[in-house]
């Protein structure tokens, strides 16, 4: 077939839950062995209509065709073996079976009740192969990295002859080195007539791999084109959330003021002897690749991390355990916002107060209206999106989620804010409006260290930049306009 062709056709889908139209009349094609990327806000619908597309949700009205015919899956696996297969952020591999049980787990064939072997894994394992000789069937799925995990569900998914593999925000966990390859393999699959669906919030990976987008915004499809014809990220920012928004450094003036951070010689199992301050409305960054000890770094300054070393804050040591550093005036937005910033089942009003619960409370029991006030405050100050403040934090967008854990640090009036991967699966809009809040913070004199492994965020936000590899401080930068990002990609990938 011609690859103009259209491998799916989309017609007036319409996906309604209560009070809520999550898909709003959305038609457009996707053209056979081509790269079709799929972006928008956090709440735009692009979930929900991968969900259709799969068969976990069921359409209320529209029609969708694939390869010409009627398609409408009943579940997952009736849409994989009609030709439409996922590879999810959250992998579905089990690590405790093997690479091999792993690429026939759901698809086994079977002779009363006795799994038998056939031709079908040794076409799964020549797929496999193809894409990255150095799996072996016989491993364990357990020892395989991210980047590997995903290529075993590629080769699953590719061996099944599907016409399309959906992705969704396959880079969220995989260094650099990993995603150039996944690009690769992105593109063997469409040589392979193989048309992918790819969903991220990372807008340099939509130009760089992407032949099509669709923009969804509020559930609505804004607009389909080659990526050829979008002028550059701005455009396609002011489609997805229908306005400009500011990227770039802003210079301050340099001054030398009191300093409020000070870490000498830091190390641990993973962390070697790193020095540095951090000043009073200063944003400092730590850039380096996964694995280069960001996390631990910020995990150790606020004491949920043992280390040899000294850390200063305001002049005067405090003990290593979080209780101490809240006490003595830091806060740690962590990466892991769903399972370590929020208690999920806790509403907004319960989540906000939760570090600085002295101020809500008297002689023990919490005061209902202080703290509901507190709510409303950072809801409003923060722009939180919720109907209410009883709305439960799990039911919040990823910003959202990203700002009540942001409320609740500024609530512990905190004088240093520690950022780790403060933006991480949050769209381009909630990114701008964290920016905007973390400038205004900074301008309010209090310090900011964010740790990211993303370098438009670092090179955008800081003002000072530190570069990590394998656990070592391997250089410091003032940020401004003679920051080269190839000579940074060079030291943090090992380079001298």
């Amino acid at each position: 077939m011609a690859s103009t062709e259209n491998v799916i056709e989309i017609r007036d889908l319409v996906k309604v839950f209560p009070g809520v139209r999550a898909v709003d009349d959305v038609s457009f094609d996707i053209k056979r062995n081509t790269v079709h990327c799929l972006v928008g806000e956090n709440g735009a619908g692009k979930s929900t209509l991968i969900k259709i597309l799969t068969g976990a949700y069921a359409r209320t009205s529209g029609s969708t065709l694939l390869n010409g015919r009627e398609y409408v899956p009943s579940d997952p696996r009736d849409a994989r073996q009609q030709g439409v297969s996922t590879l999810y952020q959250e992998l579905n591999v089990v690590d405790t079976l093997t690479v091999e049980d792993n690429l026939t787990l759901g698809l086994e064939d079977t002779t009363f009740g006795f799994i038998r072997k056939t031709d079908k894994i040794n076409d799964m394992i020549r797929v496999m192969n193809s894409l990255e000789p150095s799996i072996h069937p016989k491993q364990k799925v357990s020892t395989l990295s991210v980047a590997q995990k995903q290529i075993v569900e590629i080769a699953k998914a590719a061996a099944s002859e599907s016409d399309v593999i959906i992705m969704d925000e396959p880079t969220a966990a995989i260094t650099e080195g990993e995603i150039k390859r996944l690009f690769g393999i992105i593109q063997k699959l469409r040589d392979q007539n193989v048309t992918v669906i790819y969903i991220s919030h990372r807008l340099d990976e939509i130009f760089a791999i992407g032949d099509y987008v669709t923009v969804l915004r509020d559930g609505k499809h804004i607009a389909t084109k080659p990526l050829s014809e979008v002028d550059g990220r701005q455009e396609l920012i002011r489609m997805m959330i229908g306005r400009t928004v500011f990227e770039g450094y802003t210079s301050k003036k340099r001054t030398v003021p009191e300093v409020v951070l000070q870490v000498r010689n830091l190390s641990n199992e993973k962390l070697q002897d790193i020095s540095f301050d951090i000043h009073k409305g200063e944003i400092v960054g730590f850039y380096g690749l996964v694995g280069a000890g960001k996390t631990e770094l910020a995990r150790a300054i606020y004491g949920a991390e043992s280390f040899k070393g000294e850390v200063l804050l305001n002049g005067q040591p405090y003990k290593s355990a979080p209780d101490k550093a809240i006490a003595a005036g830091l806060a740690l937005v962590p990466e892991e916002r769903r399972t370590q910033g929020l208690f999920t089942i806790l509403t907004v009003r319960s989540n906000i107060p939760v570090m600085n619960m002295k101020d809500i409370s008297r002689t023990g029991w919490i005061n209902s209206a202080r703290e509901r006030d507190t709510a409303l405050e950072y809801i409003d100050k923060l722009n939180i999106a919720t109907d209410s403040p009883e709305k439960e934090a799990a039911k919040l967008s990823g910003g959202n989620q990203q700002k009540v854990v942001l409320s609740k640090c500024l609530f512990a009036d905190a004088d240093l804010l520690i950022l780790d991967e403060p933006t991480r699966g949050v769209d381009v809009g909630a990114k701008s409006e964290i920016y905007n809040i973390i400038r205004q913070l900074s301008d309010e004199g209090k310090s900011i260290m964010i740790c990211s492994s993303e370098l438009p965020e670092i090179m955008n936000l800081c003002d000072t930049i530190h570069l990590l590899f394998d656990g070592s401080l391997k250089a410091s930068m003032a940020n401004g306009a003679d920051v080269d990002s190839e000579e940074i990609l060079h030291i943090v990938t090992g380079g001298e």
